[in-house]
């Protein structure tokens, strides 16, 4: 039950920070980083979801929606991701919280979503995995596989940048910072991913498998059947 409403909670937050957003895009009320230039609506959307943080709690609602309906929930795709959502997310909270907070002043319905996408979410799903698992999920082939995303985001950046002159992020710039500086922040950002990874992996086989609330139930009604 807690599992459920920790995880449900955490949905609703995710959702309203991804509704609000898109208000605002559609709107053309979303702050932006230098002087306001009107953008087609097409461009703006396709912007947004270029962004790495809302790609990221896009992930992770889909997990913790899932584990909302069933704490449980398991399967061969889930698993690549959830973990994508717990290392996006993370990575979301870690990068803005050291490199972008501050950059662009945020009032009303952009504050809030902002505290939703960088500030809550990152550590509510970091706690709640902590707190409700499901452990015993990551398994070398589902980093594997978890990987990808990454990695084709990064290369969707560099070639959406090279062919619109947009970057998503300020240190993801070339036309700023050049391709040599810009693939070695990336190369950073990476090895934040790698070493997330190894150290969820480890509390994964480290922290006790306890399943959630009436799992232990229907194996005993089961087993009387």
């Amino acid at each position: 039950m807690r599992s459920r409403v920790w995880h449900g909670a955490l949905a609703v937050i995710v959702f309203a920070s991804l509704v609000t957003q898109i208000v605002l895009t559609a709107t053309d009320t979303a702050p932006h980083a230098g002087p306001p230039v009107y953008e087609p609506a097409f461009t703006r959307f396709e912007r947004l979801f270029s962004y790495f943080t809302i790609q990221s709690n896009l992930l992770l609602l889909i997990a913790v929606t899932a584990l909302a309906v069933d704490p449980r929930r398991d399967g061969r795709v889930w698993r690549v991701i959830r973990l994508d959502a717990m290392l996006g997310i993370v990575i979301t909270g870690i990068v803005y919280g050291t490199i972008l907070a501050g950059q662009v002043e945020l009032h009303g319905a952009a504050y809030l979503s902002n505290l939703g996408f960088h500030y809550i979410a990152p550590w509510a799903a970091l706690l709640g995995w902590l707190l409700f698992g499901p452990h015993q999920r990551i398994d070398a082939r589902t980093m594997a596989w978890a990987a990808l995303w990454p990695l084709l985001w990064i290369t969707y950046t560099l070639a959406h940048g090279a062919a619109t002159d947009w970057y998503p992020y300020p240190f993801s710039d070339v036309t700023v910072l050049g391709y040599p500086a810009v693939l070695i922040n990336l190369g950073v950002v990476v090895l934040i991913a790698v070493l997330l990874g190894a150290v969820l992996r480890l509390l994964d086989t480290r922290l006790p498998f306890r399943p959630p609330a009436g799992a232990v139930a229907d194996r005993e009604n089961s087993a009387g059947r």
